[in-house]
C-alpha cells in the first residue's frame, strides 16, 4: 500500500505542475484574445494573469487525477463588446486549444533536446524530462477534449461560429444541458473512445 501511495505522489509531483501551467495558459489565451478584440471582462475579473489559483477549478483537477481529463474555470467573455460577435467568439474559443497545441509542440521539442544533448545532470534531467513528457500529453488532451462541440466546451463555440446565425441560436439552446450530456458521454465511455486514440496518436507523433 505504501508503494502505491508513493507512486501516486511521484506521479502527481510530475503531472500537476504541467497541468496547472497548461490550464493557466489555456484560459489566459481565451482572455487575452477577447481583450484584444475589445472585451475587457476577463481583465476586470483579474483573469489576465499567469497565477494558476485564479483559473483553478478543483473539480477539474480532481477529474484529471482520476480520469486524466481535466479543465479550469472558464474565463468570462462578453460578446457584446465584439464588432463581429459570431466570428470573434470563434477566435476566442480557438485561442485556448491553440495555445495548448503550441505548448505541446514546445514541450516535445525541449524534451527531445534535453535527452539528446544531456546538458543537465541525470538527477535533474529525469524529473524535468518527465514533466515535459507529461506536458505533451496534458496539452494534447486539453486541446482535443475542449474542441468537442458540446457546451460549455470550446468546440461548441467554434461550431456556433461557423454555423448560420439561426442554426447557431438553435444549437445554443442545448447549453443548459451540456454538462449533463458530457457526464453521460463520460459514463458510457464515448468520450474516451473518441478522443483517446487521437491523443495517443498525437503524443506518439511528437515524442516518437
Amino acid at each position: 500500500m505504501n508503494f502505491d501511495i508513493n507512486t501516486l505522489i511521484q506521479q502527481l509531483a510530475i503531472q500537476l505542475p504541467p497541468l496547472l501551467f497548461a490550464l493557466t495558459v489555456h484560459e489566459l489565451a481565451h482572455g487575452w484574445v477577447a481583450f484584444r478584440l475589445g472585451d475587457p471582462t476577463a481583465k476586470m475579473a483579474g483573469r489576465l494573469t499567469m497565477n494558476p489559483l485564479k483559473h483553478l477549478d478543483p473539480l477539474g483537477v480532481l477529474a484529471f487525477v482520476i480520469m486524466k481529463i481535466g479543465w479550469a474555470k472558464p474565463v468570462p467573455v462578453d460578446p457584446r463588446y465584439f464588432r463581429n460577435p459570431q466570428k470573434d467568439m470563434l477566435l476566442v474559443a480557438l485561442a485556448g486549444p491553440g495555445a495548448n497545441v503550441l505548448l505541446a509542440l514546445a514541450s516535445a521539442l525541449l524534451a527531445r533536446v534535453l535527452v539528446s544533448v544531456l546538458v543537465l545532470p541525470l538527477f535533474v534531467l529525469q524529473p524535468l524530462v518527465g514533466m515535459l513528457v507529461a506536458s505533451v500529453w496534458i496539452n494534447i488532451m486539453l486541446a482535443v477534449f475542449n474542441i468537442i462541440p458540446i457546451p460549455p466546451l470550446d468546440g461548441s463555440k467554434v461550431l456556433m461560429g461557423v454555423l448560420p446565425p439561426e442554426a447557431a441560436r438553435s444549437f445554443a439552446r442545448i447549453e443548459p444541458f451540456g454538462f449533463f450530456i458530457l457526464l453521460a458521454l463520460f459514463y458510457t465511455g464515448v468520450i474516451g473512445a473518441l478522443i483517446l486514440p487521437i491523443i495517443r496518436f498525437s503524443n506518439n507523433l511528437l515524442l516518437g
